[in-house]
This record gives structure tokens, sequence and C-alpha cells, in this order.
């Protein structure tokens, strides 16, 4: 019959259950004694939130003056192309006091002038002194709104560079205009956040010219059309290079970024989207021999030669990095470029919101819940409620496994989710038994009885579960902070409650009958 799991499933089962309970009790060993054990093993650990163990607190600043700045250089270069379309003679554009300064050599050009400037920057009012002198300055309503741009952004990088996964149930909290207040449970060492978020990580690609002088670059005397920019602290060379202005990549066009080995040294793969490989494949095709700077927070970082055309929109970026500056410069491109420098102006360890005794009390009061859901499984359902228990404390230990190996951060609100989890896999037991309850009563034989109640349930439970891990999902993407922990655990909950008591349970009591033969259910 169907009701008995294959002896090659069983291993498989058995073997998952065996690897989820070893990873489950490394929780019993502090993370200083795992780091012992062999590089081949599987690791997990599960670290308490913020609420339960302290951690790091920081309130950060987000330079908008940097923001402003941009916002006038990229319309200074709009006001330059515009008048100069329009065929209208002008002198240099300026910025004064953070307003953009235009001078016209012909009093006949102003309307046209100040109409197409207009048009084009439609965030800026124009002031005029006089026909021939006029200043762009940015409405209020447009600042407001670029500040709290770069703030929005600031929050969703600095999310995803320090919590990647998702796991770690952060709180960032906007305070003031240009404020965040970000807590990190579990962190003893407020400095590696700091330098983390300490980098921009606006990454550009640029042509290199060869033709500047090294006497030229030092003085600083080149065409408006270039640009001097160091070399990084960690590269290879010393000094400086030429690059021309053009930005033939940015940061914004890559779509992944993992750390690798060059050469048997530590290096970084990236990945482009079409239209930065279609670029970039061009820009290499076109400048054989000739070298191209990958630059980072304007320091370059590497400086390779074209040696063939590179399409696909894959590439390497190396150079004097170890292990971890490779995996951080990882981090950092996947998670995006910081809109605008972030100012620390506080960094300390916070203590835990909770109380041992809180703590304590939280423990029981769960394991009180998880007592009572088995009791009352044993009540309702006699030796079978007993052998779906067994399937829960593998649920749970399983639940625990996914948790470390994601290296996930515990709250109370993740402890509900847990909770809820279990409470929910035993609603997939109750399906089951009642659906084998009426198939007794319909007259059908204990073997038939078992099979078809597992079989007609399964759809059921799966049904019941998807909706529930959808919701999870949409928690997990439009929520932050606490309210992802509690997604992350309840959705994780769900996968294992459907496998243990789809396979699990089924599995013990199909061992149950095979050597107790009995004639009838004991429900």
């Amino acid at each position: 019959m169907r009701l008995y799991v294959s002896r090659r499933n069983s291993v498989i089962i058995c073997l998952i259950l065996l690897i989820a309970t070893f990873i489950a009790a490394q929780n019993l060993v502090t993370k200083e004694d795992l780091a012992k054990w062999p590089s081949w093993l599987p690791k997990g650990h599960v670290t308490l939130g913020l609420d339960l163990q302290g951690g790091a607190q920081l309130l950060l600043e987000v330079d908008t003056d940097s923001v402003l700045r941009t916002q006038l250089n990229n319309a200074s270069d709009t006001v330059r192309n515009t008048l100069r379309d329009e065929k209208i003679a002008f002198k240099p554009v300026t910025i004064n006091n953070n307003q953009l300064i235009v001078s016209l050599t012909r009093q006949a050009d102003s309307a046209l002038a100040q109409q197409k400037l207009r048009e084009a920057l439609p965030d800026f009012a124009i002031t005029a002194e006089d026909p021939l002198n006029f200043a762009l300055v940015l409405q209020p309503t447009a600042l407001s709104r670029i500040e709290t741009q770069a703030v929005n952004q600031s929050i969703e990088v600095i999310r995803r560079r320090v919590d990647e996964t998702g796991t770690l149930e952060l709180s960032i909290q906007r305070q003031g205009a240009n404020r965040i207040m970000l807590q990190v449970p579990g962190i003893k060492d407020p400095k590696q956040i700091e330098e983390r978020l300490g980098k921009v990580a606006r990454l550009t690609f640029h042509l290199v010219d060869e033709t500047v002088s090294p006497e030229a670059i030092r003085s600083g005397q080149v065409p408006a059309s270039l640009q001097i920019v160091p070399m990084d602290q960690s590269s290879e060379m010393d000094g400086a290079l030429a690059l021309q202005r053009r930005v033939i990549v940015t940061g914004a066009d890559l779509t992944g970024a993992t750390y690798t080995l060059h050469q048997n040294t530590p290096a970084v793969s990236f990945q482009l989207n079409s239209l930065g490989a279609r670029r970039f494949g061009e820009m290499t095709r076109e400048n054989l021999k000739r070298r191209f700077a990958i630059v980072l927070d304007n320091k370059i970082i590497s400086a390779p030669r074209i040696d063939s055309p590179i399409f696909g929109g894959s590439g390497v970026i190396y150079g004097s990095f170890t292990e971890e500056s490779a995996a951080e410069l990882a981090l950092l491109l996947r998670a995006g470029a910081l809109p605008a420098p972030l100012k620390v102006e506080q960094n300390v360890l916070i203590g835990p919101d909770l109380g041992a005794d809180s703590i304590e009390a939280g423990k029981i009061a769960s394991l009180i819940a998880l007592v009572m859901i088995g009791v009352a499984m044993v009540v309702f359902y006699g030796l079978l409620g007993m052998l779906a228990n067994i399937g829960l404390i593998f649920n749970g230990i399983m639940l625990l496994a996914l948790l470390s190996l994601l290296g996930a951060t515990l709250t109370l609100p993740g402890i509900a989710g847990i909770v809820l989890t279990l409470g929910m896999a035993v609603d997939a037991n109750v399906l089951i038994f009642e659906r084998i309850r009426e198939e007794m009563r319909n007259g059908r034989s204990a073997i038939l009885a078992l099979d078809y109640g597992f079989n007609a349930a399964r759809g059921t439970i799966i049904d019941a579960n998807l909706t529930t891990l959808i919701a999870g999902l949409i928690l997990f993407l439009l929520g932050a902070g606490p309210v992802q922990g509690f997604a992350v655990t309840l959705s994780l909950g769900i996968l294992t409650s459907v496998f243990t008591s789809v396979t699990v349970t089924r599995m013990v009591i199909g061992w149950w009958h095979k050597l107790a033969r009995p004639q009838t259910i004991p429900l």
C-alpha cells in the first residue's frame, strides 16, 4: 500500500532529520567553540535579538548638502547643453550660495533662454537681475522631495548592507529631516557596522588617457574632459591616473556581485544588466590594448588593460584584495551605492529591553504551550496523537536548524512565529486524523483508512499552508524589522510543518502499522 514509505525514501528522510538535529544542537555550543570545528561540517547558530540580549545602536546623519551639490552640478550640465542646443552664447555657468548663475552675451537671447531653461529644469525658479544675468534656485518643495528621497534610499541601502538575508531583525527609523536611527542586535563591536556604512560604494568605469604625462598629472594641468583620480591604497599601483570624465558603466548597471578567485587570489566577479553589458562590450571592442579604470568612491581600485572584447556582461575586479575585503566589496556592490555620505553621530552598545525574568517567563510560557499541544493530541487521538507528536518535535528541530543555517536573530515576534507554526503543524495532523476517522466510519480496513486519510488530506494541507506562505512572503517583502523576522519564522515553519506532517508522521505511523498489524485504528 502507498501508506508505507519505501526504504530509500525512509533513509533520505532519516538522514535529513539527523542533519537537522545536528545543526539545531549546535546552538548548545558557543560561537567561539563552533568556529574551531572542521570547516567541512555544516554550521549554524541562532542569535538572540536586541530585545533579548542588546546590541549596537547608531545615529546616522545623511549628508543632504552633498545631494544638493550633485543636483546643482547636474543642473549646470543641463543648462550648458540646453543653451548650446539653442545656439545661445553664454559665459561659464557658476554655482554660488546654492544657486546657478547664468550670464548671456546677447540681450536678445534672454527670453528664449529663460523659457527653455524653465522647460528643462522645472524644479528650479529663475530670478533675473537684468536681461543678461539671472539665477536658477531650487524650489523649496523640490528640495524637500530630494532630501526625503535621499534619506529613504539611504535606509534601504543600509538595510541591504547590514542585513542582506533579512534575518537580523534590524530596527531602522527616520528621525527628523536627515537622521536615521539604526539598531542591530547581537553586535559586540559597533565599529564593524560603522566601517561598512562609511563607504558610499559609488562604482564607475572610465577609460584611461595614457597620453597625459606624469608631470601633468602631478600638477593637475589636464584638459577639462579629463579628471585626475588617485589610486586606492590597497591597489598594487601608486599615484594617480588621468581618466576620461565620460562614465561607461555605473554601479546601477550591476545585477550581481560575488566573491571569487582570480589566479588564486581573492577577487570580485560582477554581472551587468543588458544596457550595461552592451556599453561595456562596445567600449572593450573599440579600445583594445587600452586601459580602463574601475573607480570606487573616487579612488581607482583596478586599472586592467583590455586584451580582447568582453561581451556577455560579466567580468572580474581584481587587485590587492584579502578574502575579507573582497567579500565586503561584493556585499557593498550588491547593496548599491548610498545617495550621500553618512556621518555617524552616535555609536553605542545598548542592553536588552527585557530583563532576565521576562525572558525566562517567555521560555516557560512557550514550553507550557508545547506540552499542552502534545497532551491534547494524545487525549483526542490516543496512540496516533502520540506518534504525531514525534513529527511535531522534529518540526521544531528542523525549523531551528533552518534558522541556524541562516544565522537568524531571534526576537519575541520571531518566537511568536515559531509557536504559531507548531500550532499550525498540529492542524495538519488534525485534518489527517479526522479524515481517517471518516474512512473508518465508512467501513474501510485499518490500512485503507490510514492510506486514504493521508492521501485525501494532503491536498487540503498544501492548499491551506500555501495561502499562509503567500501572506508570509508579503509580510517579508513589505514589512521591516520585527515584522520581517516574524515572516521568516512563519514561512520557514510552514515548509517544515508540511514536510513533517506529510512525510515524517506518515513514515512513523507506517512503521507502527507494519509492526503492530492492528485490526482497527485506536483513535
